[in-house]
């Protein structure tokens, strides 16, 4: 069960009357949440529900749709009525683990596996297009000493998961795009041939590949176009690693 909350009006008997609505950035609004869910908090563990709150998001774990749907209705009264919070029925549902996210994240139904959300994959590769974008027009060193800061980022907060392969998928589709970056740079047949040439791919394979009318995107995925820059090519440049295994 997850539940999300809106700000609070606050009314006095007076003539004047204020609404007061919370419009807060950066950590100060995980501390105005804690200030204001303590209670909440104090009042879940108290009925002994299993649950994780971070700012005003908030899962409760459940072992039925029927218990959750219940929970609901308590929890959502209690922030009603107790605290005069108003609850975010579009963002709040009863649902399995895996089909909600928090902080990011989803829980397999079991328990078994942390996953990164379906969202924050798809926000994950709409930067990375973003950022290898066709009209950039920079080097392709200095792309991935762009990308760089944004990679190590994201892998200080989703390495957290227990889904490994899903890094190192990430980690090849990224490769991909850079390789796509690289095949627009090179523009024309005759100047993808000597690259490919330079780069050691065989004479036959490199006249086929830099003859192709195929798209951008395939050709990225293209024999000859992966073993021109391999994949040490573009770590040597820079590009971090999204998988790092935990040392024992």
């Amino acid at each position: 069960m997850q539940i999300k909350h809106k700000a609070r009006t606050i009314k006095w008997d007076h003539a004047i009357k204020a609404e007061i609505t919370f419009c807060v950035w950066g950590v100060i609004s995980p501390l105005l949440s804690n200030l204001v869910l303590d209670d909440l908090d104090k009042e879940l563990a108290r009925r002994g529900h299993r649950f994780c709150r971070y700012a005003d998001d908030c899962n409760i774990y459940v072992r039925s749709r029927r218990a959750g749907e219940r929970i609901m209705a308590s929890v959502s009264r209690f922030l009603t009525n107790k605290l005069r919070l108003k609850v975010n029925d579009a963002k709040s549902a009863v649902a399995r683990p895996e089909e909600r996210k928090f902080l990011g994240f989803s829980i397999a139904n079991d328990g078994s596996e942390r996953r990164i959300a379906p969202k924050a994959l798809d926000k994950f590769k709409a930067q990375i297009r973003d950022m290898t974008r066709r009209t950039r027009g920079i080097s392709l060193a200095q792309l991935i000493e762009n990308l760089a800061p944004y990679l190590l980022g994201w892998r200080g907060y989703f390495g957290f998961c227990q889904t490994p392969r899903v890094l190192t998928n990430l980690e090849a589709w990224t490769r991909r795009r850079l390789r796509l970056y690289l095949w627009r740079q090179w523009q024309n047949g005759p100047n993808r041939f000597h690259e490919l040439r330079r780069r050691g791919v065989p004479k036959f394979s490199a006249a086929v590949a830099a003859g192709s009318p195929t798209g951008f995107w395939r050709m990225s995925g293209h024999p000859a176009v992966q073993q021109a820059p391999r994949n040490a090519y573009f770590h040597g440049l820079g590009l971090p690693h999204l998988y790092v295994p935990v040392q024992a």
